[in-house]
Parts: structure tokens; C-alpha cells; sequence
């Protein structure tokens, strides 16, 4: 039994240490390869698949021919809201930038916001719309004509609109129209294809989000940062690293778009189960990801319309659920500690509200905690202290029974059910410890709410860990105090030794962790010593 519960404490530490490298983030998705898309929808944006009637006027060949390269940089259209300011270029009627006014680089107050738009090198902007496989097809970066010089939620809760045109005579008209909302930061676009010719056009849009990655950067081993999207409800992500020529993923995308560890750039299509997700890298270190849409029919004189919602923002759970579509999937909570990180986070978050200290409310959380599992506490303290006092009797028996191994096994879990002791509750309080532990590391770790969130003196980003590792070496010495206080199991002083190594083992290993959490084990640590102090008071 010594031996047994020995190798649950080092399970439980192998646990801890294994966890990021055998639990992966997501579910792979295999790929598709292009194929001949013979899917059709009618003027309305409604779809239709093979035997429905085809307009009788002949589809138009491709012209690519009459539409040229326009020249000019193009004007900058402003939308300032609440929440964010966006510039919008008219060429390519694409986004500029966008920038999250309640978000920063850093902690400090006087550093750049958080920029969501990435192009330094790229002649292309985010949101740019093309038309690939249509009869008639137009370059990205065409100018449009927009229908406001700028955008401001000043004066108005109400939504507005924001229009860009784009015609060639007699033959077709396209209409970016993208719809704000001052308290989010999702909005819409529609993109309308107006057939302006007397034949009908074959149509089909891809929108497009660009983004320059630096080729230097490794990366963090505990997020990703890259295309992502929502797939048969699964999330697939793509490494940078590996992406080139076009990958195609589909259909049934819910959702697909570019994320980093605390926010995320996501195209929603109105129709997920006639749209794929396409991904590639060129060799300027830019990454394109593309919702690539179903065909379209559109008859003279008719309009056609590509609707999307977009949201640039953000990793905050409560805004991603709303969106309906499975986006807060992109938070790697983990699959099998989801359930117990989120409770945490929402406890959090409650706490918060009462006393608006994230570092506090970790401790009250703490407290709230070790209330819940007090009595298996009471009982596992309990029973180490029963255990040593039977440590004469267990000598007894070995010395006995040396040469008979399972008559010393049974007659020493007979002496442990005389006494009412059981031999495996002293790894009860760590065993107990580690799903809560798993959850409110999730939590820390990827929820954005904990970003830059300041605790006391020089702890100021709970996300983070400690710049001058002072909680982790106090939190050792606290578990190098509790390991001290706790009786040796069946009064094995070799493995009494043993365990003295753990807290050495748990301060390296959390010297990196966030604050957050070191915190957390701290503080447990302290309410341990006193639960276990009033037990061995109690007991004397």
C-alpha cells in the first residue's frame, strides 16, 4: 500500500508535467483537394443543386480581359465606435486597420493598442473580395466609390452602414455593404453582384483575410497562432510553418479566420454548409485565409448577394458564444477539463464583480474551494495520523512475516480495518487538488479577462509569471512546511524523504506558470497547513 500510494503521487506529477504534450488541442480534420464545385444557388442567394431549372440566356465566357488594374492608393474611410476605430481603404473596399480601444500591447497605459490588421507587405487588404471561378472575374484591389468619408457612434446607438460600389459599364456592379453595431464587435457584409449584361453570369466570391507572419517567431508551445476554423463541429488549425501552395478544408465551415492566443480575426458565411475554408502562405510570409463560397446564377438585371458575418476582437467567451456558431471553440480550454474551467472562470468573473481583483478573487475562489473539499481533507489527515500511530504494529508484522509477502498483506489490511484506517486517503488532498488544478490553469492561462490583470506590488499580469519568482519559492517553502507536518504513511520514513523532494520538484516547475496560479497553490497551501494543524492538535 506504500508503494501504492507513492506511485499515485508520481502519476499525479508525471500528470501535471505530461499534460500539454499528450492531451493535443483539437481533433484533425483531413482536407479536401479542389474539386468541380457543381453547386448552384439562384439570384436570391437560395441554394439549388443539379436538376433545377438554369436561366435560358446564356451564361456569359469569362472577360476577364475587360476589367484592368485601376491606379491610386485609394481613400481611408474611419468607423469609430466604442469599442474599436477601423479604417476601411476604398481599393478593394478592404480593412486597413482596426484597432481594440479597451486592449493594449502591454501593461503599461501608454502603450499601442492592440492592432488586429497585419499587411506591411502586402499590396492586398483583409476583406478584399474576388470572383475566381466566375464568368466575369475583377482584380482585389479595384477602386470603389464609397458612400461616407466616415463613421462615428458619437451621436447614435443606432446601426449604420457603410456602402462601397464598384461598376463596369453594361456588364456587372458589385456592392461591399458592411453594417456596424456600436456594442459589439461582430458587423456584417454583404457582398451584392448586380448583372448589369444581358446574359447571365456564373458567380462565386471568395473573401479573404490577410495577415503577415514573421518567420523568425517560434511561436509558443502552449498556443497557436494561425488560420484556424470550425469544421463539422471540430476546430482545425493550421501551423504557419508548413502552410504554401492552397489547402482546401470543407465544407460545412462554420467559421474560419486567423487567431492568436488572446484574439481572433473570424469570417462566419450565411451558408457554412456550401462554404470551404482555403488556406496558403506565399513566399513573402503572408498567410491567406479565404471562405470560398457557393456558385451563384445570376440572371440580367438581376442582383446576387454573398452575406457574412464578421467578428475582430477578443477571445472573451460570453461574446464568442453569442455569435451561435461554435466560436468560442477557438478558446483551448481543453476538451476534458472544459468542464471544470469554465465554472472556475464564471466564478471568477462573479467574485470580480463584488471585489474587482482578479488576484483576490483566485484567493477567495481558493478559500470557497478547500470548503468544498474540507471533510475528505478531515479524513484523509485522519487517517495518516491513524496510520502512524499503528507504525509499531506494522513493524511487527513485517518483522513476522517477512518471509511470507501476502500473509503480511493480509494481515495488514486487517489491522487497518480494525483501526478503521484507509492506506490510500494520504494521497487524497493531492489527487483532489489536480482537476481543479487542470481547470484553473486552463483558466489563467487562455482566458483573456486574466490579461494584464494586476494583482498586488509586482504582480501585475496574472497571466504571466512571476518576474522575480517570489510566490513560487514561497509556495515551495509552504509545501516543504505541509510535507514536514504530515505523517509518513504506514510510517515508511524512506518514502517520508521521498515526498520531501516534491515541493524542490513543484517550485521549478512553477517558476514559469502564470502568477494566477501560483497564487492559487499558495494560498491552498496555507489553508492546508492550518486544516492539517487542527487535525494534529485535535488528535494529540
Amino acid at each position: 500500500m506504500d508503494k501504492r500510494t507513492l506511485l499515485a503521487v508520481v502519476l499525479s506529477l508525471a500528470l501535471l508535467v505530461g499534460y500539454q504534450y499528450f492531451f493535443p488541442q483539437s481533433k484533425p480534420v483531413k482536407p479536401v483537394q479542389p474539386a468541380q464545385d457543381t453547386r448552384e444557388a439562384d439570384v436570391g442567394g437560395q441554394i439549388s443543386v443539379g436538376n433545377k431549372a438554369v436561366p435560358q440566356a446564356p451564361i456569359i465566357e469569362h472577360q476577364k480581359s475587360l476589367v484592368q488594374h485601376d491606379e491610386g492608393t485609394g481613400n481611408d474611410i474611419t468607423v469609430d465606435g466604442p469599442l474599436y476605430t477601423a479604417i476601411f481603404n476604398s481599393r478593394g473596399a478592404g480593412l486597413k486597420s482596426f484597432k481594440l480601444k479597451n486592449y493594449r500591447n502591454d501593461i503599461d497605459k501608454d502603450s499601442a493598442l492592440v492592432e488586429m490588421v497585419n499587411i506591411e507587405k502586402s499590396t492586398l487588404y483583409p476583406f478584399s473580395s474576388t470572383f475566381p471561378e466566375s464568368s466575369i472575374n475583377m482584380p482585389a484591389d479595384v477602386l470603389y466609390e464609397a458612400s461616407a468619408d466616415s463613421i462615428a457612434f458619437s451621436e447614435t446607438t443606432e446601426k449604420k452602414d457603410l456602402i462601397f460600389s464598384w461598376t463596369y459599364p453594361e456588364t456587372i456592379r458589385v456592392d461591399k455593404i458592411y453594417t456596424f453595431y456600436p456594442d459589439t464587435y461582430s458587423f456584417d457584409l454583404e457582398v451584392r453582384v448586380t448583372n448589369l449584361s444581358g446574359n447571365s453570369i456564373r458567380q462565386q466570391a471568395l473573401l479573404t483575410w490577410i495577415q503577415q507572419v514573421d518567420p523568425e517567431d517560434k511561436g509558443s508551445k502552449y498556443s497557436h497562432e494561425g488560420p484556424i476554423s470550425y469544421v463539422k463541429n471540430e476546430t482545425v488549425t493550421e501551423k504557419v510553418k508548413k502552410l504554401g501552395e492552397k489547402k482546401f478544408t470543407g465544407p460545412d465551415v462554420s467559421w474560419g479566420g486567423f487567431e492568436t492566443k488572446y484574439f481572433i480575426a473570424a469570417m462566419i458565411p450565411e451558408q457554412p454548409s456550401l462554404t470551404r475554408f482555403v488556406v496558403s502562405k506565399d513566399s513573402d510570409n503572408t498567410v491567406f485565409a479565404e471562405l470560398e463560397g457557393p456558385k451563384t446564377i445570376i440572371t440580367p438585371g438581376q442582383p446576387g448577394a454573398f452575406r457574412y458575418t464578421l467578428y475582430l476582437g477578443p477571445k472573451e467567451y460570453d461574446m464568442l458564444q453569442a455569435q451561435n456558431v461554435g466560436l468560442e471553440q477557438s478558446i483551448e480550454f481543453g476538451s476534458w477539463v472544459k468542464w471544470l474551467a469554465l465554472p472556475l472562470l464564471k466564478a471568477l468573473k462573479w467574485i470580480y464583480t463584488v471585489i474587482p481583483n482578479y488576484g483576490v478573487a483566485i484567493i477567495i475562489l481558493t478559500i470557497l474551494v478547500k470548503i468544498i473539499f474540507w471533510p475528505l481533507g478531515n479524513m484523509s489527515y485522519r487517517s495518516m495520523k491513524g496510520m502512524q500511530k499503528l507504525q509499531p504494529q506494522m513493524k511487527a508484522l513485517q518483522e513476522k512475516y517477512k518471509d511470507d509477502k501476502a500473509r503480511l498483506q493480509q494481515e495488514t489490511m486487517a489491522l487497518y480495518r480494525a483501526n478503521k484506517v484507509n492506506p490510500m486517503s494520504g494521497c487524497l488532498p493531492m489527487l483532489i487538488q489536480l482537476p481543479v488544478f487542470f481547470g484553473l490553469y486552463r483558466a489563467l492561462l487562455y482566458s483573456i479577462e486574466l490579461r494584464h490583470a494586476p494583482f498586488l506590488f509586482w504582480i501585475q499580469d496574472l497571466s504571466a509569471k512571476d518576474p522575480y519568482y517570489i510566490t513560487p519559492i514561497i509556495m515551495g517553502a509552504t509545501m516543504f512546511l505541509q510535507q514536514k507536518m504530515t505523517p509518513a504513511p504506514g510510517g515508511n520514513e524512506m518514502q517520508a524523504k521521498l515526498m520531501l523532494w516534491m515541493p524542490v520538484i513543484f517550485t521549478f516547475l512553477f517558476l514559469n506558470f502564470p502568477s494566477g496560479l501560483v497564487i492559487y497553490w499558495l494560498f491552498n497551501n496555507i489553508l492546508s497547513i492550518g486544516q492539517q494543524y487542527y487535525i494534529n492538535k485535535r488528535n494529540s
